[in-house]
């Protein structure tokens, strides 16, 4: 009897132990802890602990972190109809199963990933092709001048940033289309781009968010500028 009531209060201390331990960790890894972390990441680093939030006129309208596209609409097959009064991203071709042709075409934030197709698949060969002849088309510039990001997914299907040779080409066209000097638009680029991090990594690059929000201010400023000289 007294070897059963010896093995009942040694179970019971240790699930009471148990459970201490369980409440103890509990508190510190999954409150105290957490915000601990928080509170340093806001006091610290607030813009990137908040997702890296861009604002244009009080507004959040993105995140320096992720693309987004610039359309005007759909055509009649549904496709998006790239607004040209604006710099373009790069394409975004993610796979994701949870889409009805598999693929993310829109940067569509839940579907992030590579198309996982090799050089020499044919379906990434022919997308090639068609994106380099619209942007030749386009932008009034010969095949062999189109950079490999106009005409190729990242990694993520996300990237943020073009490169400063895609962003030049398309100047004198956004430029003609928002009815700018060219030389302006060229000049607003060339201040948009971003050296190599540390001064030797990576590849200069030019934020496209950033980018179009200096842009809108412009056409904004010029608007106002025009009305002005009109009233006087």
């Amino acid at each position: 009897m007294t070897a059963v009531n010896n093995s009942v209060r040694n179970t019971a201390r240790l699930m009471g132990a148990g459970l201490r331990a369980l409440l103890v960790l509990t508190v510190v890894c999954g409150v105290i802890y957490p915000l601990v972390v928080t509170g340093v990441a806001q006091a610290a680093f607030p813009g990137r602990a908040n997702g890296s939030e861009v604002s244009s006129h009080g507004k959040v309208v993105g995140s320096s972190l992720l693309g987004q596209r610039y359309d005007k609409g759909k055509d009649k097959e549904g496709n998006p109809v790239p607004d040209l009064t604006f710099f373009q991203p790069r394409p975004s071709a993610g796979l994701g199963s949870n889409r009805t042709n598999g693929v993310n075409t829109q940067y569509d934030l839940q579907v992030s990933g590579a198309s996982n197709l090799g050089a020499t698949n044919t379906d990434l060969v022919k997308a090639v092709k068609e994106r380099k002849q619209w942007v030749s088309e386009t932008y009034g510039v010969p095949r062999s001048k189109v950079p490999a990001d106009a005409v190729t997914s990242s990694g993520s299907g996300l990237d943020p940033d073009i490169s400063p040779a895609y962003a030049e080409l398309q100047a004198d066209r956004v430029a003609k289309e928002n009815r700018l000097p060219a030389d302006v638009v060229r000049q607003l680029v060339k201040s948009h781009i971003d050296g190599r991090p540390l001064g030797f990594t990576g590849e200069p690059r030019v934020n496209v968010l950033e980018l179009n929000i200096a842009l809108r201010d412009l056409v904004q400023g010029e608007g106002a500028n025009a009305e002005g000289g009109g009233g006087r």
